[in-house]
């Protein structure tokens, strides 16, 4: 079991983000991964920096932990052919310490370039053509690719690390889990949902399975309610609605009804070990081996003092019922 910690790169400047990462590698974690955002989700996040500049800054401030996009539409917003260049250069700043995640996207962030928003099917070819041409790109040499969709014409990456930074693909249902088995290295989920390990499994998926777990530490529960309502209320709206909104404005309507309670019951919140275990361990029953935890408290630090100290040694040891 590996246990990683998620960068919010929508509730923090780009500086906290990368002190953040700093501060999770002391603190013992396994692996950060990072939100790759045009748009933050609500208004009371106020942030959304450029993910790929605060890889290399973490990758200069770190020496062990790994870095990893939690993660990338590699196509509409950016082309295939500079995320193949992107995470070539983050592999190497990192000494081998990337993993590329990547997904069919989300409005919010990818209407921003004027190309319109494709349907999930059309998304789904964009995505296995863009992982194709990535791949094509880290062979070395020029390449030149058509697609249905997407285009290469005469390319090359220069500067390629020694061996290509794995690939996991996030999916949302089996199809994409089915895209991540014949074309990726590994899955992403954020739902403890056992249906996508085994859709991926079928298809021959062998990799990792990373799944981000919702947690908010705080010293008493209500305090840890309230900043995870006010920060990650939209997580409750489910994938449908958040990858088909195009702004804050319309997440901030979607979740006007979701209440305290409803948040108490789906995340880890206050200062009990066993809560957060809990929640957990719906993960790793549901087959995921990498966890990202996200922390939606108002405290990072005590949350990293308080993982060190009591979280981390159980949960590590956590295996499926």
């Amino acid at each position: 079991m590996k246990i990683g910690f998620k960068l919010i790169a929508e509730a923090y400047s780009p500086q906290e983000m990368v002190r953040q990462a700093a501060a999770a590698e002391q603190a013992g974690f396994d692996f950060v991964e990072i939100s790759d955002h045009y748009h933050p989700w609500l208004f009371s996040h106020e942030h959304s920096g450029f993910a790929w500049s605060m890889l290399a800054a973490a990758a200069e401030r770190t020496s062990r932990i790994e870095l990893a996009t939690g993660v990338t539409c590699p196509f509409i917003r950016y082309h295939p052919a500079i995320i193949a260049q992107a995470a070539a250069t983050t592999a190497l700043l990192s000494e081998g310490r990337f993993t590329l995640g990547v997904g069919a996207g989300e409005r919010l962030n990818e209407h921003v370039v004027g190309g319109g928003w494709p349907s999930v099917t059309v998304r789904h070819e964009m995505l296995r053509e863009a992982l194709e041409i990535i791949r094509l790109l880290w062979s070395g040499g020029y390449h030149s690719y058509q697609g249905k969709h997407l285009a290469l014409d005469d390319a090359r990456v220069f500067d390629l690390p020694p061996e290509p930074p794995p690939i996991v693909v996030a999916g949302g249902g089996e199809r994409a889990a089915r895209i991540a088995a014949e074309l990726g290295d590994g899955l992403f989920a954020t739902e403890p949902r056992s249906e996508l390990n085994r859709a991926y499994e079928e298809a021959g998926g062998t990799g990792r399975k990373y799944a981000e777990v919702p947690l908010s530490w705080a010293k008493d529960e209500a305090t840890a309610v309230s900043s995870a309502h006010r920060l990650f209320r939209f997580g409750l709206s489910g994938w449908k609605v958040q990858s088909e909104l195009p702004n804050p404005i319309n997440f901030e309507a979607a979740t006007a009804s979701v209440t305290e309670d409803d948040v108490r019951r789906a995340f880890g919140c206050g200062p009990d070990v066993p809560r957060h275990l809990e929640v957990a361990q719906q993960f790793v029953d549901a087959g995921f081996d990498h966890l990202a935890l996200i922390n939606a408290g108002p405290d990072v630090d005590g949350f990293f003092e308080f993982f060190a100290s009591e979280l981390r040694e159980p949960l590590s040891a956590l295996s499926p019922n």
